[in-house]
């Protein structure tokens, strides 16, 4: 993307990881800022890229196992970063082609991008939004209009949990989404383990400027699920979880060496 390509609300100066995903996915909508900061990450972190082909990997087969086997027709994808490759209304629509999606994020050039793209879907929405304060996105009239809650929904927080601390309270924010989901719902989370590895991104994106981030133990992570039943291998490692009744995988089909610092589950809402 050209630097002087200008979108409200946009700093050029600073890297995005939503543009920094971008950039790892072989997208064009990322500036000089962001791929420096995300050739530093793979220079010290080489499997940073696989860590991002990972989690989107893990969201197809989540999305997929809902819409065509849990028989879930509305999503919520927040901190969903800019449209790619297999977004999750491709893959649900394939699934279940009356699926409903609303898209939420706080980065503005995601959010224009998303809205360019997705203009002529009308089960689609793409909205800004910031999870720090779930009831803005829950009654933000364009998720209103897709989003019935009254309904089972999937909410999915793919990669996104580890950009909030401890101050921002995660848990009251999931409990403020548990709310509002009714019995059948699903919670999706793929989230960073507290590891060598993660700190040193974690060096990286703080010396670039970009949004701090926080690692923690599965310990942690685990009370995220409070009011769910996990599903399929429940809290498992990125790579490995599988839907309800698929073949485990022990290692990756492409014979790369297994990443061991970030887990991934879906919960069921009774």
């Amino acid at each position: 993307m050209s630097e002087e390509t200008k979108v409200p609300g946009v700093d050029t100066s600073r890297p995005s990881v939503a543009r920094m995903y971008d950039y790892y996915l072989g997208g064009k909508d990322n500036f000089a800022v962001d791929r420096t900061a995300a050739d530093s990450m793979m220079t010290s972190v080489p499997e940073s890229v696989q860590m991002v082909a990972s989690n989107r990997e893990f969201l197809v087969r989540a999305v997929h196992h809902l819409a065509a086997q849990a028989g879930i027709r509305q999503f919520l994808d927040i901190g969903s970063g800019l449209p790619t490759r297999r977004n999750v209304h491709e893959v649900a629509q394939a699934a279940a082609p009356h699926s409903r999606v609303v898209y939420v994020d706080h980065d503005p050039l995601a959010v224009a991008h998303g809205q360019a793209l997705l203009a002529i879907n009308e089960n689609t929405r793409y909205v800004q939004g910031d999870l720090r304060e779930p009831p803005k996105i829950l009654d933000e009239p364009q998720v209103r209009a897709l989003i019935d809650f009254d309904q089972p929904v999937a909410v999915l927080l793919v990669a996104v949990l580890h950009f909030i601390g401890d101050h921002d309270d995660p848990a009251r924010i999931l409990g403020l989404l548990r709310e509002r989901m009714a019995p059948g719902s699903y919670l999706v989370i793929s989230h960073i383990l507290d590891d060598p590895r993660p700190h040193e991104i974690g060096r990286i994106l703080n010396a670039a400027g970009a949004p701090r981030w926080f690692p923690r133990t599965r310990e942690e992570i685990l009370p995220f699920f409070e009011g769910f039943e996990l599903i399929g291998p429940g809290l498992a490692l990125l790579p490995r979880w599988q839907a309800p009744g698929a073949e485990p995988t022990e290692t990756r089909p492409d014979g790369s060496k297994e990443l061991r610092w970030q887990v991934a589950g879906v919960g069921s809402r009774s």
